[in-house]
């Protein structure tokens, strides 16, 4: 009877395919992160996969720990506009912009808020 070659396969494919599961989970994180319109379209991603081989004193054994990781690009920057008023007690606060007059309706029928006053914290 002959006796069968082992298969050779790919480091990735070792441990029952984990690597190969986890460098498809960053790889899905980073589509989901270009479809993300609070992100940078053209803005490169990088996944990286690591490796460690640690050998046995003896040299007849390694142990692998595989490692995949992404870099995504990150959210957008929110801007908000502020302005300095009196409170009338002599103090300036901080009021943030609104795109509206408070109170004011938009097209949409929506009623504007009235701004938000930054609390200071001494």
């Amino acid at each position: 009877m002959e006796q069968k070659q082992p298969q050779k396969k790919s480091i990735v494919e070792f441990s029952r395919g984990a690597v190969m599961e986890r460098i498809d989970v960053e790889a899905k994180r980073i589509l989901d992160n270009i479809q993300d319109m609070n992100t940078r379209a053209t803005a490169k991603r990088t996944l990286t996969v690591k490796i460690e081989f640690i050998p046995a004193e003896d040299r007849q054994s390694v142990v692998t720990k595989a490692v995949a990781s992404s870099k995504l690009e990150p959210l957008g920057h929110i801007t908000s506009q502020m302005y300095m008023i009196p409170d009338g007690n002599g103090e300036a606060v901080w009021m943030e912009a609104t795109p509206q007059i408070p109170g004011q309706h938009g097209f949409d029928g929506s009623e504007q808020e009235a701004p938000a006053i930054l609390r200071l914290v001494a």
